[in-house]
């Protein structure tokens, strides 16, 4: 790409329909902004009706002519996330969506923090809660051309490591580098699994993955610890952008034409901390097949969510 891409390259979205994760704040609501601005129909949910009316009602007053749907949703509750699914497919019956955005997380909480299904919280929210999400929401995603599934990753997803033995960082517990980073790496491999396991049953909708780079958003105002705390502030006036550019690689992966499946993006600024988007490098880690494998069929168990039940163009094949 030689021209800088930003949110006017977005094709025209009227008629689809599109369901955002984290949509009230930061990133989310920034690409659910410049979606509704395109003609797009929104689903936003959020963890508490309230941040989801509020985040509606922002997306109105700039669009007065878009319509969003407000919903519930707390993707580290395993039983929130079977109810929201339950709901959508009830209130938008049949294949219905165009795009699934898979944009909520949390980051480097400071101690470890266990679920109500007994996982540890950045692994749950980040990874386990979009996993099972989106096979709830796969038989609602129409089958086909422009239909997409995009997980947004990290940059920190390079310094991730996928330890079996630690999924719930039971071992050991270190917030940014290796609970945060682990889950975002998990991201990366779920979206690439996904794709392969799509075009093996020859299904036309597209995985993709982005990453926002250091875009400030209520994910920094968050007790991040000490040290992670100066190390952002220090970062921050030099290499950080605002959440409407951190939003850019989202919207390319969810609409550009010249995303492809499997594509991974995220700005094209020193570090890709900062600037509009372009392909980049997946880590190493999210390469290994066998890795991909182990963590797809941990992910079923642990969630009870079997992708090999459902059919997209054919069957998946565990």
């Amino acid at each position: 790409m030689t021209k800088k891409w930003t949110a006017e390259g977005i094709p025209s979205q009227a008629g689809r329909r599109v369901l955002i994760t984290g949509a009230n704040s930061g990133i989310g609501f920034e690409a659910a902004l410049e979606l509704a601005r395109k003609g797009a129909e929104v689903i936003l949910p959020a963890r508490t009706q309230a941040k989801a009316d509020d985040a509606a009602s922002r997306i109105v007053q700039q669009v007065p002519t878009a319509k969003v749907h407000t919903e519930i949703l707390d993707l580290a509750a395993l039983a929130s996330v079977r109810s929201f699914a339950q709901r959508v497919a009830q209130k938008f019956p049949g294949q219905s969506l165009d795009l699934l955005i898979n944009n909520a997380d949390v980051m480097a909480l400071p101690k470890r923090d266990m679920t109500e299904d007994g996982f540890e919280r950045q692994f749950a929210t980040n990874y386990l809660g979009p996993f099972a999400l989106t096979g709830l929401l796969l038989p609602s995603i129409k089958v086909k051309q422009g239909s997409r599934v995009v997980t947004l990753s990290s940059g920190v997803s390079h310094q991730g490591t996928i330890r079996f033995d630690n999924l719930q960082s039971e071992q050991v517990y270190k917030p940014m580098f290796q609970a945060y980073a682990q889950s975002k790496l998990a991201d990366l491999i779920f979206s690439q699994e996904l794709q392969r396991r799509l075009t093996a049953v020859g299904s036309p909708i597209l995985s993709t993955s982005a990453h926002p780079g250091y875009a400030v958003t209520n994910l920094q105002t968050g007790d991040l610890g000490i040290g992670i705390s100066l190390m952002m502030k220090l970062m921050k006036p030099f290499f950080s952008q605002d959440a409407a550019h951190g939003a850019l690689p989202t919207l390319f992966a969810a609409t550009a034409r010249e995303a492809v499946a499997g594509g991974f993006y995220g700005p094209d600024g020193m570090g890709e901390l900062t600037g509009f988007p372009k392909a980049v490098a997946l880590a190493k880690g999210a390469l290994d097949l066998v890795t991909a494998n182990r963590l797809w069929q941990e992910s079923e168990r642990l969630t009870g969510v079997s992708y090999s039940d459902l059919h997209v163009a054919g069957e998946f094949r565990s």
